[in-house]
């Protein structure tokens, strides 16, 4: 009984194996035709996924009231720590009004102390910032159904050209998770800038821009899945004595396992598929018009001429999901919200306005 136990046991995992010996051949004997219409296929489910979530409402605010010209004068300075804005803060609306609408902390009440800035407050004021420093009486029956909780933070600001910014933060909405936002910026007369902005989605897809200056400065923009890049954008701008201008550009778009690279100085493109060079492949880069960026998800399109002679651009392999990765793309590069909120609020915290 027990060997007939055993046999049965050892033909489900060889079963097992098998199919996932199958599965996996079958994926890596893909056509490029086929990896990067699994690819486009992929992205465009995880676009429908963080397009449709409630992180991404509040990620891509973009209304606000500008900050203060005395705020970002040449010889503005400050320090703050998350040792000097921790806590919790519960929005409560207040009739007060402002003359000069500047303190928004009078909207919020700290409730208790926490290693951490904890800020609770009504979704629809993070949906419109613009609307945090006035009253209307059907604020009274707001909810704080959002809340973020800032385990990491500082802002050392020394002028335009020389600031040192963290923020590390867990997103709730509704009293469930929905996410991770996490953003650095450094910026130096003598080292140069650095900056990174994340948003960790609760359903496991990752949103990153990157921008690093240097002898190899490099611009990125990219959606991946558990640590799987789905889509990415890279620009690299490399210090190079033999080039033209002195400076070498590359441009890179990964889309699954499907990589298309072009260099300056050149018109052409090549294609690779899991890092093997296409040679049949024909690859043409489209500008509509002037892009500074040269992206995809604004005027740039990529033609590809497949090994059987068909033709398709990626603006229609990722037709539905341009406008979503061009949203997101803007706010990771801003992050509207937390300027608005975040920093406003501990800038009132750190100067005591109330």
């Amino acid at each position: 009984m027990k060997r007939q136990r055993s046999l049965i046991l050892f033909t489900v995992i060889l079963c097992a194996a098998l199919w996932s010996c199958n599965k996996n051949s079958m994926t890596d004997n893909l056509t490029l035709k086929q990896s990067i219409d699994q690819g486009a296929l992929k992205l465009n489910k995880a676009m429908d996924v963080i397009s449709s979530s409630k992180a991404y409402g509040i990620l891509t605010v973009n209304d606000g009231t500008a900050k203060s010209l005395d705020e970002t004068a040449a010889n503005y300075k400050v320090y703050i720590t998350l040792d000097t804005v921790k806590g919790v803060f519960n929005y409560h609306p207040v009739q007060k009004k402002d003359r000069w609408n500047w303190s928004l902390i009078k909207y919020f009440t700290k409730t208790a102390d926490n290693s951490k800035m904890i800020i609770n407050m009504p979704l629809k004021k993070v949906e419109h910032p613009g609307l945090l420093r006035s009253f209307v009486s059907s604020d009274t029956l707001l909810a704080n159904n959002f809340s973020i909780a800032v385990s990491a933070y500082h802002n050392n600001y020394n002028s335009y050209h020389d600031f040192d910014y963290l923020l590390t933060s867990e997103i709730s909405i509704d009293n469930a998770v929905a996410g991770n936002l996490n953003i650095s910026s450094f910026k130096s007369p003598s080292l140069g800038t650095k900056y990174a902005s994340q948003y960790v989605f609760a359903d496991g897809y990752t949103a990153d821009y990157k921008y690093q200056s240097g002898d190899t400065a490099v611009s990125s923009f990219g959606i991946s899945n558990s640590g799987n890049v789905l889509y990415e954008e890279k620009r690299l701008t490399i210090k190079q004595d033999t080039a033209r201008f002195g400076r070498e550009q590359q441009y890179i778009l990964t889309i699954g396992n499907v990589q298309i690279v072009r260099k300056s100085g050149t018109k052409a493109v090549t294609v690779y598929l899991k890092g093997v060079l296409q040679q049949n492949a024909v690859v043409e880069i489209v500008d509509r018009d002037s892009d500074p960026e040269a992206s995809v998800c604004k005027k740039r399109d990529v033609q590809i001429t497949f090994d059987d002679g068909t033709v398709t651009k990626v603006s229609t392999l990722i037709s539905d999901s341009v406008t979503d990765i061009r949203t997101l793309f803007d706010s990771l590069h801003d992050v509207f919200f937390a300027a608005y909120v975040v920093d406003w609020i501990a800038y009132d915290i750190y100067y005591k306005r109330n």
